[in-house]
């Protein structure tokens, strides 16, 4: 009898059969972390934009999950498509484009992530067949249906577009940020606000409409489970350093100091 051979891209997978994926974004250069925190989330965001992560780092914490059900992404610095060639290349199974703003904005991230006719991503995986587990003939063929483009709705500009911003083909999933989306109408920090939780709401309504799975944040349990039942499908538990740093509150607890 043979073994069913796992799916490829399990993020791919989930999202057809309707379920949630639980990820993280890690922030912190450390293959060990990663090792660690693969072990129990669908997917990890390496982040390019903010850590202090290069691409030799990146290199590591994207090989560091495999044999693990995590599917690594990465998240650039700006939706530039050099930014997004290297870690394609060396094996992220998708590519997280910030400041999504307008279609036009749409439309080059998801060129950046597939080769011609259907993109314009240049060739060179050299390293990405290793993490996929394939020929070098098997990756060109799978990639661009594999390869994920997930946008980032944190910007009020973008809200206020949000139809057109859908309406591209490609998207794969689209996130909402709200801690740049706070900034952008000068509430940055300010996470229950009225005005930031009705351009929440209209991001979210207008991502739902597409039928693109639409990933958020949650801080709580109830607060995953609320966005769950509101038909979100890629949830972010926290940075590396968040969980780490609630792990360590968590340990406290009870204790007499």
């Amino acid at each position: 009898m043979s073994v069913p051979t796992p799916p490829l891209n399990r993020l791919r997978q989930l999202w057809r059969e309707g379920r949630p994926a639980f990820g993280a974004i890690a922030t912190i250069p450390s293959v060990q972390m990663v090792q660690i925190m693969a072990r129990s989330l669908d997917w990890i965001i390496v982040d390019l934009e903010h850590g202090p992560i290069g691409l030799t780092e990146a290199h590591a914490m994207i090989a560091a999950t495999t044999g693990t059900p995590c599917t690594p992404l990465v998240r650039i610095a700006a939706n530039e498509p050099w930014l997004a060639k290297a870690p394609m290349d060396i094996g992220a199974f998708g590519i997280n484009f910030p400041m999504i703003t307008s279609r036009a904005d749409a439309e080059k991230a998801v060129r950046s992530v597939r080769y011609p006719p259907r993109g314009d991503r240049l060739w060179g995986p050299f390293h990405a067949p290793f993490r996929w587990g394939q020929s070098m003939p098997d990756y060109m063929a799978s990639a661009d249906d594999e390869m994920i483009c997930m946008i980032t709705i944190e910007h009020v500009d973008a809200v206020d577009r949000i139809d057109e911003i859908m309406a591209t083909p490609g998207i794969d999933v689209a996130v909402i940020g709200p801690g740049d989306l706070a900034t952008s109408i000068n509430k940055r920090g300010q996470m229950d606000d009225p005005q930031l939780l009705d351009l929440i709401a209209r991001a979210e309504a207008g991502i739902l409409k597409s039928g693109v799975p639409i990933g958020g944040v949650a801080r709580t349990a109830d607060q995953a489970n609320a966005l769950i039942d509101r038909g979100y499908r890629a949830i972010a538990l926290g940075f590396d350093w968040s969980l780490f740093q609630r792990g360590i509150m968590a340990a406290y607890e009870g204790v007499r100091r």
